[in-house]
């Protein structure tokens, strides 16, 4: 078990939280509130093949003083090629952006309307995809997210217990179509694969209601002190905020850091 003393705690901005934005726009709002990493999205900020954008954008990023934390490629596994994503391109910008991870999304479908082909064709192409990024010293994280196989504690255990690849990680994020033990559960099926989370404090719907992260400061904590007693490092990125309003960023930024202790 790591003591919470010895661990490693970074805040950062997923940049499709402002997808309004320009690159520019979102280094001045992160650096301005005191965060450290951007997680750079693939489908408008830093496009998928586009390698002189993913030079000009981790070159601002790193000159500004923050790190990318990963690519959200958006790349599905099992379909991205079928659907005109070749992994080869999203690498070639992932590793020209200068991002150590790339997210993706484990299939098209959630886990209980997927077929059988569909879990076959995700672990066949998550190995693949894993190798392929390791070759650039580079992991793959799966999101864990509706709409695909990593989408309830059962699918996370199943996934998991399936896939074998040193370069394969998990993000984690609550989902609100979930309940609060189901929450918990899926954080733990994902922890010792965890890659690092998304933060950000909804509540279930229809229709989901994006709130301020200080009211789910209670559940945050308890998720933040699990992680801090079974890994040695966290990386905390903000996702989305009330309306999309850039100057709620400021609040969220430090309750974050409050949560994490930094």
């Amino acid at each position: 078990m790591i003591k919470p003393s010895q661990m490693s705690a970074r805040t950062g901005l997923v940049s499709v939280t402002f997808r309004h934005l320009t690159p520019p726009e979102i280094i001045a709002a992160a650096a301005r509130n005191g965060l450290e990493l951007i997680e750079w999205g693939g489908d408008i900020h830093v496009p998928h093949g586009d390698t002189v954008k993913a030079r000009e954008v981790g070159g601002m990023t790193r000159d500004a003083g923050l790190e990318v934390a990963a690519y959200g490629s958006y790349y599905r596994l099992g379909t991205g090629e079928v659907n005109g994503i070749p992994f080869e391109r999203v690498v070639e910008t992932a590793e020209t952006l200068g991002a150590p991870v790339i997210r993706v999304w484990a299939g098209e479908k959630g886990s209980d309307a997927a077929e059988e082909s569909l879990w076959e064709s995700v672990c066949i192409d998550a190995e693949r995809t894993a190798t392929m990024a390791a070759g650039y010293g580079m992991k793959v994280a799966l999101e864990f997210h509706g709409g695909t196989l990593n989408d309830t504690p059962a699918s996370a255990l199943r996934l998991w217990k399936q896939l074998n690849h040193p370069a394969l990680r998990s993000l984690w994020q609550p989902l609100p179509t979930l309940s609060p033990s189901e929450q918990d559960e899926s954080l733990s099926v994902v922890l010792p694969h965890l890659s690092h989370v998304h933060v950000f404090q909804w509540l279930p719907g229809p229709p989901i209601e994006r709130r301020p992260l200080e009211e789910g400061t209670t559940e945050w904590s308890r998720w933040i002190s699990r992680i801090r007693c079974h890994s040695d490092e966290l990386t905390a990125l903000l996702e989305f905020v009330v309306d999309d309003d850039l100057s709620h960023l400021k609040t969220e930024a430090e309750t974050l850091r409050r949560l994490i202790g930094s």
